[in-house]
């Protein structure tokens, strides 16, 4: 390598605690959400408070009311809704687990931000993920657990 060669000034910082790695490029914060068989990649960055979720604004991709105080929640609860911008690409899932997907990326982008903010995330529940998934269905039965009726004659 010699002198002349242009120096990267974008530096990437990769943090992993506990298994949950969230990036750090510059100004822009990378992390990843997860809820049922949805996956969330939040982009949070200082801003004006915008939320956009695959290239849409939230209100418009999240019509249902709950949805949207999911997603915004973990926003809300530290105070940072009006401070920063997000960006969401979701997929996979329905709505519900959606809108648990980007509330968990979100949290997690939030505790890289401001490490202060670590803890009253913690206490709320924000980052913890929610292990629930659906159950498999069982031979001899016609659901997880359901089985036939049952028929005296």
């Amino acid at each position: 390598m010699t002198t002349d060669e242009p120096v990267s000034t974008t530096a990437t910082t990769s943090v992993t605690t506990n298994r949950v790695r969230t990036i750090r490029r510059g100004d822009e914060i990378v992390a990843t959400g997860r809820r049922k068989t949805a996956v969330a990649r939040v982009r949070l960055r200082p801003g004006k408070g915008e939320i956009t979720v695959n290239g849409r604004d939230f209100e418009a991709y999240f019509p249902a009311v709950k949805d949207r105080a999911l997603v915004a929640g973990a926003l809300e609860q530290v105070g940072k809704r009006s401070v920063v911008n997000v960006a969401i690409t979701v997929d996979g899932g329905g709505p519900t687990g959606q809108a648990g997907a980007c509330r968990l990326g979100i949290a997690r982008a939030l505790k890289v931000f401001d490490a202060e903010l670590a803890e009253p995330l913690r206490q709320g529940g924000l980052l913890t993920r929610d292990g629930r998934m659906k159950e498999r269905k069982k031979y001899g039965l016609r659901g997880a657990r359901r089985g036939t009726q049952f028929s005296k004659r």
